[in-house]
């Protein structure tokens, strides 16, 4: 498929759009406000508006490699503040996908260049539960079980985040959850974490306002 194509099915698209409703387009250039924001896997078989059925306008998004949230990533926490707080979205959804090709690398000791670096993190995962990852007979199984575990590790360090925090402490309402997509299916599986206060977090983590007494 060319350039040519793809320009092609753009103007079939809007086409399609305008007929099916004439004011779609001039309600998108006005204002987005999304409720959601969501993390995912760079994979192009996990297309997040049609995953959940949402129109543009509706979803905000950011896409990794691996759905990773990096407290060093500023592109990561550019999206995640302005969606926060300038879009004050209410809910952040972390969504991977079994059979991640970026699990799959990070479980395995081959060298892909640049990408290494950030696979290392995915590593970390690994290592803080190889005892139950390891004891999982299948590759496939190992596989799918750090996909989830990464999930959760992502949704951890979220709640982490000063950008998180701040909200929950202004009394914004802001919920926090994991979900898992299967490519074979189609479906969304959620795991069970969804959290909207810093109650679970482990005080280290837990950030006071300089106005606070830290004692």
């Amino acid at each position: 498929m060319t350039m040519q194509d793809l320009m092609h099915n753009n103007q079939a698209w809007a086409d399609e759009q305008k007929t099916q409703d004439p004011e779609f387009f001039h309600r998108l250039s006005l204002q987005q406000n999304p409720e959601y924001l969501w993390i995912g896997c760079s994979d192009s078989r996990v297309p997040a508006n049609q995953v959940v059925g949402l129109d543009p306008g509706e979803l905000f998004v950011h896409r990794n490699i691996a759905n990773v949230v990096l407290h060093t990533d500023f592109n990561c926490l550019s999206v995640l503040q302005f969606a926060v707080d300038v879009l004050k979205v209410r809910h952040i959804i972390v969504c991977g996908h079994y059979g991640c090709g970026g699990i799959k690398a990070a479980l395995g000791d081959t060298e892909f260049g640049l990408v290494d670096n950030w696979l290392r993190h995915i590593k970390d995962v690994y290592v803080q539960n190889k005892s139950e990852i390891d004891n999982l007979r299948y590759e496939q199984q190992r596989i799918n079980r750090m996909c989830e575990l990464n999930v959760i590790e992502q949704v951890n360090n979220l709640t982490k985040t000063k950008i998180v925090q701040h909200a929950w402490e202004r009394g914004q309402e802001l919920n926090i959850h994991g979900v898992i997509y299967s490519i074979a299916d189609g479906l969304l599986k959620e795991l069970k974490l969804n959290t909207n206060n810093t109650k679970d977090i482990d005080p280290v983590f837990r950030m006071k306002s300089q106005n606070e007494n830290p004692e």
